[in-house]
């Protein structure tokens, strides 16, 4: 099976289409080899996906007839990405929650609260600074 078609079946990727510009960039190897999307896979061939950041190396254990669903994969691959790739992952993921460009767009929803806290707790700071002045 075409190296592109198994990434694609084995739902490393979301559409074949995908899967084949990813081997044609360079961010698919086999066996340490860059590759064509037309090389064929073998089973005990050693795959390594670079995607989001992260380098996912598999195994090929089977070659599926078809896209697989999600519970089967596992037959048809054994996934030896390190746990420090992961962990990057992890990283990746608290980063961009926290991270957005200045002049975005909109504050999101959140934003506008932060900011209506912000304000709130400033006039009431003032307030009791007010208060303090008149009973001196």
């Amino acid at each position: 099976m075409r190296v592109d078609k198994y990434l694609w079946c084995i739902r490393y990727f979301k559409t074949r289409s995908i899967a084949s510009k990813a081997v044609r960039e360079g961010k698919v190897r086999v066996n340490g080899d860059l590759i064509k999307p037309s090389r064929e896979t073998y089973p005990t061939d050693k795959i390594t996906v670079r995607k989001n950041q992260v380098s996912y190396e598999i195994i090929v254990l089977d070659i599926p007839d078809n896209r697989v669903g999600a519970k089967l994969v596992d037959i048809y691959r054994k996934d030896v990405t390190p746990e420090e790739a992961l962990q990057k992952l992890d990283l990746l993921k608290y980063s961009k929650d926290y991270y957005r460009k200045k002049g975005s767009g909109r504050p999101t929803k959140k934003d506008r609260r932060d900011l209506d806290d912000w304000f709130e707790w400033d006039e009431n700071e003032n307030k009791n600074k007010e208060e303090e002045g008149k009973k001196e």
